[in-house]
């Protein structure tokens, strides 16, 4: 390997491939595309090794520094870069700066000597997704799990901006069209006049009908009788775009967006409003099940990994500003991969799902449930001490216990507190992390590297 070192590009891609069982049949293995950035041959062969022992099959290439890296990026693409941190040909933020824009959208997970936190941050900050310290290496499979979890989540994500881009161009022709609802409406909200098309929206058979329902506005857009002539000739008189929601003939909701202005008097008295109104009710819709398909787990309807993120950021913001402390609970299905290897993963999925309901069933309106990856879990549980978050824990034991249905679940957990136990989101799930692989009673080398 140190030859591949040395020689840099001019050595073939080593594929490091699984070893078939004795039957000839082998475990079912992930496939990786990995790019090394180390100047130490021995320490990536221990990554290697962490790596097939947790079922990957490695393609791999090496790089010694930031110029390597660009040139093998530009030619191939990767699944992952694993490089060394610190490294004296990246050492500083603008070197990582420039190490970020050349990986792009590649995950990037750094093998660490002694770190502080300022620098964790700071390796977050310039596009790390993750890091590993040399002397616990076997979490690097995790690590990388789910560096390339996220990488899928992105890139969902990044379809459903699409698909939202989409409709919202499909609201802005449909905002264009001539076929907008037109009104007219007197001081109290009340219809004097429509067009044909409001009617269609209202679901009514003629405009006669629908102002003899005396339909309107269920609340009075204020302008302000009392202002000066001058005020309400001013830019300030016009009625900004605003939803509201009407009801339609059969006494459905109806979404819309008004727009218009107040309509005055000779003598300037305010007398009503002229309204042009566009009905977005399935641009709503469509809009909120894009925003749940972005941050919610496709398998169990949980909050995914981004949305856990996103909770946590949150929490600690508050925390810090309030002083009130929150806890994560993070839990791990065990045994998933016996229940995968010997009913199946169509059980396995089934168990998961059956875990997240019991996560559901403890949660308040203000916890947050979250399926981290895998058969890792977690709740996030604010204005809760360390103590109450435990409870929860033996509570969502008891109810796997008292499930009837098979195989038999059990999770384990650990339980970490902002801000005593951490007060960054890395350092908080490295503190929980860490006490459920104690309550494992494995140490985290092991854990690591066995855990699917």
């Amino acid at each position: 390997m140190a030859s591949i070192l040395k020689s840099g590009q001019n050595e073939p891609p080593v594929d490091f491939r699984a070893p078939r069982s004795e039957n000839g049949v082998g475990h079912r293995r992930r496939p990786l595309r990995a790019l090394f950035i180390h100047r130490d041959a021995d320490a990536i062969d221990s990554c290697m090794r962490e790596l097939e022992k947790a079922q990957f099959t490695v393609t791999a290439d090496f790089g010694l520094d930031v110029a390597q890296c660009a040139e093998r990026v530009q030619s191939q693409s990767y699944d992952v870069i694993v490089a060394e941190y610190p490294s004296p040909s990246w050492q500083g933020a603008r070197s990582l700066k420039v190490l970020q824009q050349t990986l792009q959208e590649t995950p990037l997970v750094f093998v660490t000597s002694a770190i502080e936190s300022e620098s964790i941050a700071e390796l977050v900050a310039c596009g790390a997704f993750d890091y590993v310290e040399a002397e616990h290496i076997g979490q690097l499979p995790m690590a990388v799990r789910r560096a390339l979890n996220e990488r899928e989540l992105r890139a969902e994500l990044e379809a459903a901006g699409k698909a939202l881009r989409h409709s919202q161009s499909l609201y802005r022709a449909l905002a264009d069209n001539p076929t907008y609802g037109i009104c007219r409406c007197d001081a109290q909200g009340k219809f004097l006049d429509v067009n044909r098309a409001l009617v269609a929206m209202l679901g009514y058979d003629s405009r006669e009908e629908l102002l003899s329902a005396n339909q309107g506005f269920d609340f009075v857009l204020d302008f302000g009788a009392a202002a000066s002539p001058a005020t309400r000739a001013n830019e300030k008189m016009r009625i900004e775009p605003v939803e509201i929601e009407w009801k339609r003939k059969n006494g459905t909701a109806l979404k819309v967006k008004v727009s218009g202005r107040g309509v005055y008097s000779e003598p300037g008295d305010f007398v009503g409003y002229e309204i042009i109104a566009v009905d977005v009710t399935e641009q709503r819709a469509l809009e909120e099940h894009l925003r749940h398909q972005a941050s919610s787990d496709s398998l169990t309807g949980l909050a995914n990994h981004r949305r856990l993120f996103e909770v946590l950021h949150a929490e600690i913001s508050r925390s810090k500003r309030t002083g009130r402390e929150f806890c994560l609970l993070l839990l791990d299905l065990d045994s998933l991969k016996e229940i995968n290897d010997q009913l199946g993963h169509l059980s396995g999925d089934r168990a998961l799902c059956r875990l997240a309901r019991v996560l559901e069933d403890c949660c308040r309106s203000i916890d947050t449930a979250a399926r981290q990856g895998g058969d890792e879990f977690a709740l996030v549980l604010p204005e809760t001490s360390a103590v109450a978050a435990s409870m929860v824990a033996r509570r969502v034991r008891d109810l796997l216990a008292q499930d009837s249905e098979e195989p038999g679940l059990s999770v384990s957990f650990g339980v970490a507190c902002c801000p005593n136990d951490a007060d960054t989101v890395a350092s908080l799930l490295y503190a929980a992390d860490k006490k459920l692989y104690a309550m494992k009673d494995i140490p985290p080398r092991a854990a690591r590297s066995g855990h699917a």
